[in-house]
């Protein structure tokens, strides 16, 4: 047995091998200690081998899943080594092979994946022009190519979130080992281009790629050979439902770097939970296929408006026709797409297969659900839900109403479908008849009228007396088990008869796997009808889902132009309204924003907690739902051409890759500046703060002449350098805006409106004390604050920023006398009165230390 495991770990030297013995896989040597440390199991000895105990661990068959889940999470890969040979006539070991690896990009079992998101697999290939990059979905049949220079290759990475990246082992860019996908090292030689130029024609039976506009990609098909390849190797058989092929291109796509899906928290928090972010928002699909479009949506818009505008058109039907009718149908709909590939790659359940003809059973409602005539788009979608005839009457008449869970379990495939079946479970179920009949013909032939007939897996069947019948037990009962107050017996008819049903219950359910084994093969010419319907379903419910979300939130169509513009009315954060409702925290304050040929920058002024950061996302969220085909949060939206959103938001550092906050914040500002152009929309958050007040204000400004002058972008360009509320006197596309915030005392109350002009101040004092910062050390920095304004005035020398504040002052008491004496408390206006009252207050502060 153990020449037969390692024959088997020499061909997986670098994968945890789980060696099926019984009810358990087993592991050994350095796999056992491997498997010790990461999923806590207990490792033992068993025998020796060469001399040596022989290590193992174990995990039973039963749970083996959740044991495969976490090794995933690791990033790690597990081949599975069945029994395949008859044990019953096996001599030796029972033959044993790897009948899949499961990889963090190949995993296939339900149980295994997020029901909303895709696990891909990617493989890179790089080359002195660039880097080919191939995609596949195992479990959509999705199977992608592009190529990209390595300034684009971060995007990609963001954009297409792979579970697994295959490379040949050459030196990669930090953003390769950054992405968060385990890195599987493949022998250089698979990735060759004419090798995968032959195996994607293969896989898609094509004579060329020229259909696909795929021929001229040699550097794609580099990475392709590597991905098929691999993907082959673990699934150890062809690739039936990867019928398709999808060439990307950068030039096609809303160019959306990792900062700009890390700062707009698309599909991450800051912090890297799934909630709350705008597609945790967006996502209320009734399947898990719509979610995964929906995601792909948001991830992937096209700078072509027509996509965007079909979407339009269809979420302003369903809005007014009603689309709560087809969400209530696509609830009862199963996972198509997945199932489809579990069919392709014969891993597939009963229960699923059940569901699938559910599925197909509902398709006339569904279809009778979608509003036609108004949305070419559903018009498409409607007449792609038309059932495979052959394919729901074959598994409706194949598939028990109700299959076990397992196929192991028998009661999958329904009875009058197969009479061989039929014919052997008959046997099976007339067992108790039988057991029954005979129990009482005994009982009346021995005189023992407490003698039973029973069954159990381990003695089989048997004739049970107790010790006060024992004397008259006939000579034809051969003894089989002693019990302590009794004595089991069998008979040459008890044991004819279970030959006979143990033998048909093993052959029920030798018959009924073969059955299934044959309606596997049946179904895969449907394959690409199934695969088909499953896009049309995606599509369906992620179209409900929006329309949904633009009802619920009250949301509006966008309206696209053709001239540089930006002009948004009333918008509003639709994650921060969203959590503002959640926990009553009170109204979003909506702003407008306009940009267009005349301004093309916006320089944003105002105090920290005052809003700008909030404003400038809700642009960007804006203009990227609308991109993706989604009504926005907004009275009325138009927009001009649009081909990427930059973002430098935030202070944080990447230790990792030897980068400090500011080194951090320069090389995106630099990516921006040099990929941004007159159609992008690019947000600045507090440039330069990173570095002493000089070299921060003069690297803020020279970023901002850069992008009004060179890049032309569109620009919401947010700064606490009062001095660049000068830029827009030299810049003629350029104005200043500012967060409004009121003074009351020595308090500040933020009003979140972006109103013309700069503000007046950064009210920082006035934040930290909010905050909670201690009473004294408000004070001292009042004091530094009131100095360093008072140097800048005066042009007096420095101040000293560590000096105490100075000794409180002797109650002014004549002061607020006489202030009080001036009053006339029957002309005030409200307004007046509380003004007067705060200013009393002020002479009053240096004896009583009250704040307001």
């Amino acid at each position: 047995m153990m020449a037969q495991y390692l024959g088997i770990k020499a061909e997986f030297p670098d994968t945890l091998v789980f060696y099926r013995m019984g009810d358990f896989y087993e592991l050994f040597y350095d796999d056992a200690r491997k498997a010790n440390r990461l999923l806590d199991i207990t490792l033992t000895t068993r025998g020796q081998s060469a001399g040596e105990p022989v290590v193992m661990a174990g995990v039973p068959v039963h749970s083996v899943e959740s044991y495969l889940a976490k090794l995933i999470k690791m990033g790690e890969a597990v081949a599975i080594a069945e029994q395949v040979g008859d044990v019953a006539t096996a001599k030796g070991p029972v033959e044993r092979k790897v009948v899949r690896v499961v990889t963090p990009g190949t995993v296939t079992d339900s149980e295994l994946l997020s029901e909303r998101v895709d696990s891909l697999l990617m493989a890179i290939a790089r080359r002195p022009a660039g880097y080919g990059l191939a995609w596949l979905g195992l479990t959509s049949g999705q199977l992608g190519l592009t190529e990209c220079s390595e300034r684009e290759l971060p995007a990609w990475l963001a954009r297409l979130d792979a579970a697994e990246i295959l490379v040949d082992g050459s030196e990669l860019p930090p953003c390769v080992r950054g992405s968060g996908a385990a890195i599987t090292q493949r022998p250089a030689w698979q990735f060759d281009s004419a090798l995968g130029a032959r195996k994607l024609c293969a896989q898609l039976k094509a004579a060329s790629l020229a259909g696909f506009n795929a021929q001229s990609l040699a550097m794609a098909h580099a990475a392709a050979a590597a991905l098929l390849a691999f993907a082959e190797h673990t699934q150890s058989q062809s690739l039936a439902h990867v019928q398709t092929l999808s060439v990307e291109r950068a030039s096609d796509l809303l160019d959306l770097p990792p900062a700009t899906h890390r700062n707009l928290e698309l599909t991450q928090t800051l912090r890297g939970e799934p909630a709350p972010t705008l597609l945790s928002l967006l996502d209320t699909c009734k399947s898990g296929m719509g979610s995964r479009a929906l995601r792909h949506w948001l991830t992937h818009p096209l700078r072509d408006r027509a996509v965007a505008g079909a979407r339009h058109e269809a979420i302003a039907c369903l809005v007014g026709a009603g689309f709560e009718p087809l969400r209530e149908a696509l609830r009862h709909i199963s996972d198509v797409e997945r199932i489809t590939s579990r069919v392709a790659l014969r891993q597939v359940r009963p229960r699923e297969l059940a569901g699938l003809r559910s599925t197909l059973a509902g398709l006339p409602a569904l279809r009778a659900a979608v509003p036609v005539g108004s949305a070419p788009l559903l018009d498409e979608l409607q007449a792609a839900l038309h059932p495979d005839a052959a394919l729901a009457t074959l598994l409706a008449e194949a598939i028990a109403e109700e299959p076990a869970v397992l196929l192991r379990d028998g009661g999958v495939i329904a009875p009058g479908f197969d009479a061989e079946l039929d014919e052997l479970r008959g046997i099976s179920q007339n067992c108790d008849a039988f057991l029954l009949d005979l129990e009482a013909r005994e009982r009346t032939r021995t005189g023992i009228g407490n003698l039973r007939v029973q069954y159990n897996k381990v003695h089989g069947f048997y004739i049970e007396v107790t010790a006060s019948g024992l004397d008259r037990v006939p000579p034809d009962y051969q003894r089989r088990q002693t019990l302590k107050n009794a004595e089991r017996f069998i008979t040459p008819e008890l044991k004819a008869f279970e030959d006979k049903a143990l033998s048909a219950q093993e052959r029920s359910l030798a018959r009924e796997k073969w059955l299934y084994d044959h309606l596997l093969n049946a179904l895969q010419p449907h394959l690409g009808t199934l695969a088909a319907l499953a896009r049309a379903l995606a599509a369906l419910d992620a179209l409900a889902c929006l329309a949904e979300r633009a009802a619920t939130l009250d949301w509006c169509r966008p309206a696209f132009v053709t001239h540089p513009c930006l002009e948004i009315e009333s918008g509003r954060h639709p994650v921060v309204e969203a959590r503002l409702r959640e926990t009553g925290s009170g109204e979003f304050i909506a702003n407008h924003c306009r940009l267009d040929a005349r301004t093309r920058m916006l320089v944003i002024t105002g105090p920290n907690m005052g809003g700008k950061s909030t404003f400038m996302r809700q642009v960007a969220l804006i203009v990227l739902l609308a991109a993706m085909g989604s009504y926005v949060p907004a009275a009325a939206c138009r927009l001009g051409p649009i081909d990427a959103i930059h973002t430098r938001i935030g202070a944080a550092d990447d230790l990792a890759n030897a980068q400090s906050t500011f080194m951090l914040e320069m090389t995106e500002a630099a990516a921006i500046v040099h990929g941004a152009t007159e159609h992008s929309l690019v947000l600045m958050d507090e440039i330069g703060r990173g570095t002493s007040t000089f070299d921060g204000l003069a690297l803020a400004g020279a970023i901002a002449s850069h992008l009004h002058d060179r890049n032309r972008a569109f620009t919401l360009f947010a700064t606490h350098y009062f001095e660049l509320t000068a830029f827009p006197a030299r810049h003629a596309h350029a104005l200043n805006v500012h967060v409004s915030a009121v003074e009351s005392g020595r308090d500040i109350v933020f009003l979140h409106e972006i109103e013309p002009g700069p503000a007046s101040r950064s009210y920082g004092v006035q934040v930290a004390q909010l905050a909670g910062m201690p009473k004294p050390l408000i004070r001292q920095a009042r004091h530094a604050l009131e100095a360093l304004e008072a140097q800048q005035q005066a042009g007096s020398a420095q101040v000293d920023l560590f000096a105490p504040p100075p000794a409180p002052a002797a109650p002014v008491a004549s002061a607020a006398e006489e202030a009080l004496a001036a009053l006339q408390p029957d002309t005030l206006s409200p307004r007046e009165a509380l003004d007067a009252l705060y200013r009393l207050k002020a002479l009053l502060r240096p004896t009583s230390d009250i704040t307001p």
